[in-house]
């Protein structure tokens, strides 16, 4: 018993010191909150394994995870507002093409996952053995790849036939590594072969920057993110010549998006700066 009377004092002062630390420093609340999204992200995400394995690979497996990680968004003080559902057309496949900005997009993914049918997610192939999460990811149909090798190009080419053929919603970052900065960074052309290959349509979606978040400077608060979803681009009758073409006309109609609604959440977030 005196043990255990021990044991509760001492993590009352953890708990007490944490309380004290995420209050008064923002570096400490930086370190704080990205574990509580580590940890939260990894418990919520893996709870569900037992029921995915009755459907593996199945993107439906996402929905009980993506609703518990919209909670853990909340819990961290993240807002998210989404536009553009009027241009989903869940009748039909299509190639998604989402800028990628840090590990949080995760939660972008969970508000994407319930209203997007059958959303694939494409992702780095060492993201498959960051076990048991890479386990639960695979449960709900994430295709990993490993980015430039023979492997990757047959695993997006069965993609395409799944776009093709069972309406799926193929999801890739065309950036292709994450950034912080006001500019999208150049497309690579790997979604555009998939989508042209399938004769499916590309849907432009868009986050705003994360102004709450500073990696560089330790700064994670509480923040809007937009998230637009574009009208779709068809690629019906576009010639693989023509390919840098799409690839231009997508990442200007993304860059113009994420410009425009990064100013608008920058200046909310001023004006409720000055209202505290």
């Amino acid at each position: 018993m005196a043990a255990f009377n021990v044991v509760n004092v001492v993590l009352g002062c953890v708990m007490a010191l944490l309380i004290i630390l995420f209050t008064i420093s923002s570096i400490a609340r930086y370190h704080i909150k990205f574990t509580l999204f580590v940890v939260l992200s990894l418990i919520f995400a893996t709870l569900p394994i037992p029921l995915m394995l009755l459907r593996p690979f199945d993107p439906k497996n996402a929905l009980i995870p993506a609703a518990l990680l919209r909670l853990t968004a909340r819990i961290l003080g993240i807002r998210f507002t989404v536009r553009g559902l009027e241009n989903v057309d869940n009748s039909r496949g299509a190639v998604i093409l989402l800028n990628h900005q840090s590990g949080i997009d995760l939660y972008v993914l969970a508000q994407l996952w319930p209203l997007m049918a059958r959303c694939t997610v494409v992702s780095k192939k060492s993201l498959q053995y960051l076990v048991p999460f890479g386990t639960a990811a695979w449960l709900w149909g994430t295709v990993f790849i490993d980015r430039g090798a023979l492997s990757a190009r047959e695993a997006l080419n069965k993609q395409s036939e799944a776009v093709r053929d069972h309406k799926r919603k193929l999801l890739l970052f065309p950036e292709g590594t994450r950034h912080s900065g006001d500019k999208l960074l150049p497309f690579r052309k790997g979604a555009f072969h998939v989508a042209l290959d399938a004769n499916a349509p590309i849907q432009p979606v868009v986050v705003s920057k994360y102004h709450f978040l500073d990696a560089k400077r330790r700064r994670f608060g509480s923040g809007e993110v937009i998230i637009s979803i574009l009208p779709l681009i068809e690629t019906e009758g576009v010639a693989k010549e023509d390919i840098q073409t799409l690839v231009d006309n997508a990442q200007l109609k993304m860059q113009e998006e994420f410009t425009r609604t990064t100013a608008e959440t920058a200046s909310r977030r001023v004006l409720h700066a000055k209202a505290d």
